[in-house]
């Protein structure tokens, strides 16, 4: 059963002689498995994954505590050329996150050569002075050539990054990357309590579970025009009770979400239920509002409304 994600108690320990901590972004082009590789360093589901490019849209905080270090890692969108304002914010956030870090690991997918998108990012990380982890995911498929590796040297050929190979789904490899992350921090304390494993507020790790039901779900013209608003969150002896708001575009996108007899909303929510259930180690029961909202991903308002702000 997992740790509650909040932990039982609220203060901070002085940090040991030698322990070591710090920020670790996790950067790359979208659908690389960012979200995956943070869950599975962190032992716990905060951060939704989907086969969906761009699932992330905020800059999520993962902890990971050891007896010797504390690492904050940093999800971040993936970086890609944005098409609306939502896009422009979300690469925005991502961009702020190369400089606000200590360390930057660059994720890539083992399973196909360095593309356009990564050599970008690799641009990006050019202008930084952080120190650079590349890390090859997907090694458990089996599919790395000498040519997509090649193809991946070459890419790091002009700078010191470290090369690490993994696979996110099934942790092979992590301990290294673990071991290559913490040599790179500094010494420092503890930032939180070292049972906590995000900083992200219930509410909206329980809309971004919502959202990934949604992104599993439903048909590719649905998915990123999606928001998800926890409206109320009533907790009682045996059960708690969430009231939520799913925004859309367009009225067509409302018919798709809610489905033949409400079956589609239906399957949404007992899949939301049951990953809810294990963040709060608690009975949840959930009702599901869909809203059509024309063009809120172009709209800053609405989007700072819905929680899609520029990080400071």
């Amino acid at each position: 059963m997992p740790e509650n994600i909040y932990g039982g108690d609220p203060l901070i320990p002085i940090a040991p002689p030698g322990f070591k901590s710090g920020f670790v972004g996790i950067i790359g082009r979208p659908n690389v498995g960012k979200s995956t590789l943070m869950n599975q360093l962190i032992g716990q589901k905060i951060a939704i994954t989907s086969p969906v490019a761009q699932t992330t849209r905020n800059r999520l905080r993962g902890i990971l505590s050891t007896p010797q270090a504390q690492i904050i890692f940093v999800d971040t969108p993936g970086i890609h050329k944005p098409h609306h304002q939502l896009g422009k914010v979300l690469v925005k956030n991502a961009q702020i996150a190369i400089d606000s870090v200590d360390v930057l690991l660059f994720v890539v997918d083992g399973t196909s050569e360095a593309g356009g998108g990564d050599r970008f990012v690799a641009e990006l990380l050019e202008r930084t002075n952080v120190p650079v982890i590349l890390g090859i995911n997907k090694i458990d498929q089996h599919l790395t050539s000498e040519v997509i590796e090649q193809s991946y040297s070459d890419l790091a050929a002009n700078h010191p990054w470290t090369i690490a190979k993994f696979s996110a789904l099934t942790g092979e490899g992590l301990d290294l990357l673990q071991t290559l992350l913490v040599d790179r921090l500094d010494p420092g304390p503890y930032y939180y309590p070292p049972d906590l494993v995000t900083d992200q507020p219930e509410r909206f790790i329980m809309g971004e579970l919502i959202r990934e039901q949604i992104l599993l779900h439903t048909r590719e013209e649905v998915p990123h025009s999606v928001a998800v608003s926890i409206d109320q969150v009533e907790e009682s002896s045996d059960i708690t009770h969430i009231l939520a708001t799913v925004y859309v575009e367009r009225s067509s996108q409302k018919g798709i979400l809610i489905g033949k007899g409400g079956q589609m909303m239906k399957t949404i929510g007992i899949g939301a239920r049951e990953q809810i259930q294990k963040l709060i180690l608690g009975k949840v029961y959930i009702e599901l509002f869909v809203k059509v909202q024309p063009k809120w991903r172009q709209s800053r308002t609405q989007l700072a409304e819905l929680g899609y702000r520029v990080e400071e």
